[in-house]
């Protein structure tokens, strides 16, 4: 029981300063993970094994591998060329500019992941921006909405994802069968909202609209071989992800094999790739797995659990609609990965032991919508935002926790009570 405690209140305490960004996330993981194995709460001898109460695996080398593939396709200027594209397709004007460079995230997003598409899409949003003369902080905020809604969309689109997966055995397919419809409908009446949401901070400058016309998007292509190859690559990636379960082969291997064919055949410098890798991500997944596992072992996860069975009893609507508001209201305030990664564990005591048999995938597709689109929430909810906004504050475009949260806050009450509609019908009154 003390060891319980001991647990739990490490784990509060890192919550708590991780939440508030104080201190730096991957310092307080690292500090929280080893005081849990020096207390003897993690089991310090399994954290690196065991797949229950260690470091899950599948999930940081999917990261990684993944992280290589996009640092290869950065090197041949193929964003550069995407966001010149849209803006002259707009032709500068606001609303139009704002729905491509969207588009182009929440497409992309369910491919690469949301933060990469964010690292790569908000610099060349402020350069556009700078051109127009116009504020660039309605189109990284638009941006950052979109990655969110669109990463929901695939295994590897959103983190919490990889996390979900890989405790309830999801494959890539089953993601894109019960993930990617409802994605599809919320992306598209999101981009209607966008428009109410953002139609006092639109500008148009027409003077300076010739400036954005003038540029060449061919000459952001700064190899096309490269980028020929590495999309063929990507393309191998993709059917390989889908393929996955046919293969037996996990999610993660496809990837760092992926990343290591994308390196041999476009002869780029390895250690220019790895320059590009997110070090302190994959530490701080590591880090909080194994925080996860001291829960896990003192026994704190399956007392959640087990709460949360009796709580709900058999009633799998109520369970489904705790989830997915739950979570999304959580989910707002707290960093969605650490959320994710804490509850996966407790929906897996629900769905294996105390719900109806019918709700087992209706379960997990209610936490993830709901982890996933709670993410939009506030400033710090997810990495996106986080790394969307302080990008822009380096470039001189500040935006506020209160300047985001109040578009994040419509966006995520308006898709999670989307997501309830469809979870509704789908898993409950057409599967009743």
């Amino acid at each position: 029981m003390m060891h319980s405690f001991l647990a739990l209140g490490i784990f509060v305490a890192a919550f708590v300063m991780i939440a508030t960004e104080k201190i730096n996330k991957v310092m307080v993981v690292l500090v929280a993970s080893a005081a849990m194995v020096v207390t003897g709460v993690s089991p310090g001898n399994e954290v690196f094994y065991s797949h229950q109460v260690g470091i899950d695996w599948d999930v940081i080398f999917l990261l990684l591998g993944m992280m290589i593939i996009v640092g290869v396709l950065k090197q041949t200027g193929v964003f550069e060329f995407l966001g010149v594209w849209a803006a002259k397709k707009s032709k500068g004007r606001p609303y139009s500019l704002m729905v491509m460079f969207m588009l182009i995230t929440a497409i992309a997003s369910p491919i690469l992941d949301n933060v990469t598409i964010i690292m790569l899409v908000v610099p060349v949003t402020i350069v556009v921006c700078d051109r127009l003369h116009v504020p660039a902080q309605p189109y990284i905020i638009a941006e950052i909405l979109a990655s969110n809604i669109g990463g929901a969309a695939t295994l590897i689109g959103d983190p919490p994802n990889i996390i979900i997966a890989n405790r309830a055995g999801l494959t890539f397919n089953d993601f894109l069968v019960h993930m990617a419809p409802i994605v599809i409908i919320v992306f598209a009446l999101f981009v209607g909202l966008t428009r109410f949401m953002f139609r006092k901070e639109f500008q148009y400058n027409p003077g300076y609209v010739d400036s954005v016309m003038a540029l060449q998007e061919r000459r952001a292509i700064t190899d096309l071989p490269m980028l020929i190859k590495s999309l063929v690559v990507l393309t191998g990636v993709i059917v390989g992800f889908t393929l996955h379960g046919t293969l037996h082969l996990a999610p993660s291997i496809i990837a760092l094999i992926g990343a290591l064919v994308m390196i041999l055949v476009t002869g780029i410098d390895i250690g220019e790739v790895i320059t590009e890798v997110e070090w302190p991500t994959l530490v701080f997944f590591a880090g909080l797995f194994i925080m996860v596992g001291g829960l896990v072992h003192t026994g704190v996860i399956e007392s959640i659990g087990q709460w949360a069975i009796a709580a709900v009893g058999h009633d799998y609507t109520l369970a489904g609609a705790v989830l997915l508001f739950g979570s999304a209201g959580l989910g707002a305030f707290f960093d969605n990965i650490p959320y994710a990664a804490t509850m996966a564990p407790i929906v897996d005591v629900l769905v294996t032991e105390g719900s109806d048999p019918r709700s087992g995938g209706f379960l997990w597709w209610a936490f993830a919508l709901g982890a996933d689109f709670g993410g939009n929430g506030t400033a710090v909810a997810a990495s996106a935002n986080v790394v969307g906004i302080g990008l822009a504050a380096r470039a001189g475009h500040n935006i506020s926790f209160w300047h985001f949260t109040k578009y994040g806050m419509v966006t995520t009450i308006f898709t999670t009570v989307i997501a309830w509609i469809y979870i509704y019908l789908r898993y409950i009154v057409l599967a009743a």
